[in-house]
């Protein structure tokens, strides 16, 4: 039987599973996706035993990301331009990694909005994670003529402006709302909003109403910053699609098939959130 994983610590909370069981099943494909619990300390003896026991690979979550870069035979230039890597597959007895955020991130955007392109005008990243890096970085790949990164600590986001380079233009959090003049796009890559954590507070008033609206939190699925966006006329597009997409490159490494996101697949994910 054909079988991946997702590696984090804690993992009780991953909708991985779920995601995957979905596309296995809707495939026929005789095959299985689990969660392995891994402490930091115990990461490397796991991605060993992937390539001993005869895995496909596996999803990483936290706190995983980074740490496992230095103990893969390959990284994909996308991954090592973020510094993390989120997928791994076993190939021919060596490891590689891929981080499929980028991708995950573009498709949302595509599927829900077609006629949306990121050449249009500037866009307005909030955050400088892990996430935030990753979007940055397919923004810059995909043609944003601009990228204004307001982060919390503006050293970091101006670290992460000369890491990735390109046409970053680090804000400082106080004026995260000055930043929103001429926007094309608004993303919003930290954890406010999330349940149980603090609110995002942002002034949407200089923010064009043609202007698209992301929020890659998604539960809630409708954050606070979409239903403000959405009753100023701004379209809006929620985060779960992102999580979903980016599920679809390492489903093909490991069995073979690229599936597609389905109204039935979301239906199956938001079922398991609850």
């Amino acid at each position: 039987m054909m079988k991946a994983c997702v590696i984090g610590w804690p993992i009780a909370h991953s909708l991985s599973p779920a995601l995957h069981g979905y596309w296995l099943k809707a495939h026929g494909i005789e095959g299985e996706y689990t969660r392995l619990a891994v402490a930091p300390t115990d990461l490397p003896a796991a991605l060993t035993r992937l390539k001993a026991e005869g895995w496909r690979g596996c999803n990483l979550t936290i706190p995983h990301k980074e740490a496992a870069l230095a103990q893969l035979d390959r990284v994909d230039a996308a991954a090592h331009r973020i510094g993390a890597v989120n997928t791994i597959a076993v190939e021919n007895g060596k490891l590689a990694g891929f981080n499929t955020d980028g991708f995950g991130f573009l498709e949302n955007l595509r599927a829900a909005v077609p006629d949306f392109d990121v050449k249009t005008g500037p866009a307005v990243v909030l955050g400088a994670g892990g996430a935030a890096r990753a979007i940055v970085d397919a923004l810059g790949a995909a043609g944003a003529p601009k990228i204004r990164l307001a982060n919390r600590s503006l050293d970091r986001a101006r670290a992460l402006a000369r890491s990735l380079g390109g046409a970053i233009e680090p804000v400082a959090w106080d004026r995260r709302a000055a930043a929103l003049d001429g926007a094309a796009l608004l993303v919003n890559a930290t954890s406010l909003g999330m349940d149980k954590n603090p609110p995002l507070e942002l002034d949407l008033a200089r923010l064009p109403k043609t202007a698209l609206v992301n929020d890659i939190v998604y539960a809630p699925l409708e954050t606070a910053l979409l239903k403000a966006a959405k009753t100023r006329g701004n379209q809006t597009v929620d985060g779960l699609g992102m999580l979903l997409h980016q599920g679809r490159p390492g489903f093909q490494l490991w069995f073979g098939v690229l599936p597609a996101v389905t109204p039935a697949l979301r239906a199956a994910v938001l079922a398991a959130m609850r």
